[in-house]
């Protein structure tokens, strides 16, 4: 038989190696002498054994009843679990990357659709700036009066806290802590906010060189007048580049950092010299310049140069600066974005919206069917107001709202020639009117729209249901709560913003729903983009849509909305809350989707204003203007005057032939009107002919008339 291999002399670390191995002695027997061969280590294994049982020996050496051992590991590894969940909480709420970020945001151009500037909104922030390529004062000055022994020490300096809660001068912050106190923190002064602080710089210190931190401060820090960082603050307090700054302009800039708004050298440049002398004085203590240079220091002249003066917010910038910071990119420096704004438009805006008589307050939204906001007015004076009333204010949209209930009662299959009930309600706890009592058996869909019956509309929103009515205004963009089942909801007793309101109205303009009103244009989609969007969107039937135009048509043309009338297809629908409190006209001509409010803040009553009136009137005059098209006048209205108490006197008279004879010229070649009798004559020369024209009763006629000069006329040859 084969000779069997002999024993390869594994041994199991975590047994004991005496005698007392235990009663398994077959594996004792095999491992002992494999084992006690080794000699000194036998001798090591031994000793390690005796020492371990020490530890584990109940003799008084353990804590709490349990072997040191056992506290010590598990010591270790509370404190090893304690760091990763320190790293771990550090990686989430302070990445390294955010001290690469401006700590504010940056200043952002907005640009109407022509390149015009509108607004300028932001801190000034420029590129940050390379301690490597800075000269040697620039960095000393900084290190000189905010933190000496940077290169030395760990994120926090034991010296300078001892020092500060000595002497009571200076929060004995380090340069690190500062970048972690302004990039990462709030400005809260406790005792958590400051130990989270030192926990933070030890996270920098362990990961960045310290130039790299010197760097990201020098690139954020605060130097006051909206500026952010050195290079900027160079720019702005003497015209050149931080690299070429002079020693006395970088004591000077370093001397800000304390408190900028108090040192701020265009407001207070006495202060800021004075702070100056103490940044010269600690670069003298630090070593870095001599007495001597420092006595030839002089506080620098400003070099400010006046910037490009824009507004720093309108209703249009306020609304469109949270979009314009999403898209704008992430880092340093100024940025200038295209808007969809059209100065034109804006411009006609300002000027149809300034005639709102008395303290009414107004807003004016213009759209393309796209949702791209071309104009907007937010109320009659920035200045004095920059509440947006086309964006924040909810108001109720009164009557306009009846679009989702009549178009609702469309997509159930009702046609603008159906009836409905006209007449009073006078039972049940909601008894709306129509506006001058003006009641009916019965009256067409199309009707009750123009002429904006309320009876109709709420027996209409009861017919088709509140919830079928609420899911139109849904699919056409509506996020404002409505109430489900409130018969007055037909009327527009929810509220919603104008914005919101007339970009439904542009989602029926275009057929295409719903739609998000931005104030910049769409980038260019790809395909699959596009077949995305396409499945997001609905649209209206042919029938439907050509039927809710129809009704929006005659709203203006034969309804409530005549004075808004134009001379081109024009689609729209008036709305007046209780008690005239709201007045509004929304509608679309061309390629404008425009919404008119009229309200007061205080939400007091119009005095005599509907949405038939001043609304209506400021929505034409928009459009003839933004269109360039004619509009047609409206029918005048009869002027009322107070009796002049003098005798009437009358007006007709008893027949023609009392109308008193009356001959004047028409011309310088003798041509002559008579009015006399029952007609008409007109007398004058053709090409050396005098005729007569007749016109009374039995028509016009021609006759030879006597010559204009007295001569006969001249004889006709035959013909």
């Amino acid at each position: 038989m084969t000779e069997p291999a002999p024993h390869a002399g594994y041994f199991a670390l975590h047994d004991r190696f005496d005698d007392d191995y235990g009663e398994d002695e077959r594996d004792d027997s095999v491992l002992r002498p494999r084992h006690r061969a080794g000699g000194a280590t036998g001798d090591r294994f031994d000793d390690w054994d005796r020492r371990l049982d020490s530890l584990d020996a109940p003799s008084g050496k353990g804590w709490l009843g349990r072997p040191r051992r056992w506290w010590i590991v598990r010591g270790i590894a509370a404190m090893l679990a304690l760091f990763m969940l320190i790293t771990a909480w550090l990686a989430v709420t302070a990445p390294l990357s955010k001290s690469l970020q401006p700590i504010a945001a940056p200043q952002l151009t907005l640009l109407a659709s022509d390149g015009t500037p509108i607004a300028r909104n932001g801190a000034v922030i420029d590129k940050p700036v390379e301690v490597a390529k800075l000269p040697p004062h620039v960095v000393e000055a900084f290190l000189a009066i905010e933190d000496r022994r940077f290169y030395s020490h760990w994120g926090v300096d034991p010296r300078g806290l001892a020092r500060a809660a000595w002497t009571g001068y200076g929060g004995g912050s380090t340069i690190t802590q500062q970048l972690a106190k302004f990039t990462f923190l709030t400005p809260e002064q406790t005792l958590t906010r400051k130990a989270r602080e030192m926990l933070i710089a030890f996270w920098l210190e362990a990961w960045l060189t310290k130039d790299e931190i010197l760097e990201r401060y020098l690139s954020n820090t605060y130097f006051g007048d909206n500026i952010y960082g050195l290079r900027a603050a160079s720019l702005h307090y003497f015209y050149r580049q931080p690299e070429r700054l002079r020693p006395e302009q970088a004591a000077m800039l370093a001397g800000l950092v304390q408190a900028p708004s108090r040192y701020a050298p265009t407001r207070h440049y006495d202060r800021a010299a004075k702070r100056m002398g103490l940044v010269v004085a600690s670069m003298v203590d630090a070593g870095y310049i001599t007495p001597a240079e420092a006595q030839a220091m002089r506080p620098p002249r400003l070099d400010v140069r006046p910037a490009k003066s824009l507004p720093t917010g309108t209703y249009f910038a306020d609304w469109a600066l949270p979009q314009g910071r999403r898209l704008a990119e992430a880092g340093y420096g100024g940025q200038t974005l295209t808007t969809t704004l059209d100065s034109r438009l804006q411009a006609i805006a300002r000027r149809v919206t300034a005639r709102v008589p008395g303290n009414a307050q107004l807003a004016l939204v213009a759209m393309r069917p796209n949702g791209e906001v071309v104009a907007m007015i937010g109320g009659k004076d920035y200045a004095r107001s920059p509440f947006n009333r086309a964006t924040q204010a909810r108001r109720q949209p009164g009557s306009t709202f009846k679009l989702f209930v009549w178009l609702a009662a469309l997509r159930e299959g009702m046609t603008p020639g159906d009836r409905i009930d006209n007449s009073a309600i006078t039972t049940g706890g909601y008894q709306p009117k129509n506006a001058g009592g003006n009641y009916s058996d019965s009256i067409t869909l199309e009707d009750a729209f123009a002429r904006s019956s309320n009876v109709a509309a709420v027996r209409l929103l009861k017919t088709v249901g509140s919830e079928k009515v609420i899911a139109t205004a849904r699919d056409l963009g509506v996020r404002s709560p409505l109430a489900e089942g409130d018969p007055s909801l037909a009327l527009g007793t929810s509220t919603m913003t104008l914005l919101e309101l007339t970009s439904a109205y542009a989602g029926v303009a275009g057929n295409s729903f719903p739609v998000v009103p931005r104030a910049f244009a769409t980038p260019e989609k790809g395909w699959l983009a596009r077949a995305w969007d396409w499945t997001n969107q609905e649209s209206l039937s042919r029938r439907t849509h050509g039927d809710m135009e129809r009704m929006m048509r005659a709203a203006i043309n034969r309804g409530t909305g005549r004075a808004a009338s134009l001379s081109v297809a024009n689609f729209g629908k008036t709305g007046t809350t209780q008690d005239n409190r709201d007045a509004l006209f929304v509608g679309y001509a061309g390629d404008l989707v425009v919404g008119v409010w009229v309200g007061n803040d205080d939400n007091t009553p119009l005095a005599g204003v509907s949405g038939g009136t001043v609304p209506a009137r400021i929505w034409r005059d928009f459009m003839v203007q933004a269109l360039g098209r004619g509009a047609a006048r409206p029918a005048p209205v009869p002027d009322q005057r107070d009796d002049p108490g003098t005798p009437v006197e009358p007006m007709d008279v008893p027949g023609p032939a009392d109308i008193p004879s009356a001959e004047f010229p028409i011309d310088g070649q003798g041509s002559r009107v008579r009015i006399g009798g029952e007609g008409v004559t007109v007398s004058t020369d053709v090409e050396g002919v005098p005729l007569d024209l007749r016109i009374d009763r039995d028509g016009l006629r021609v006759t030879p008339g006597p010559s204009p000069t007295g001569q006969p006329p001249p004889a006709v040859p035959p013909q």
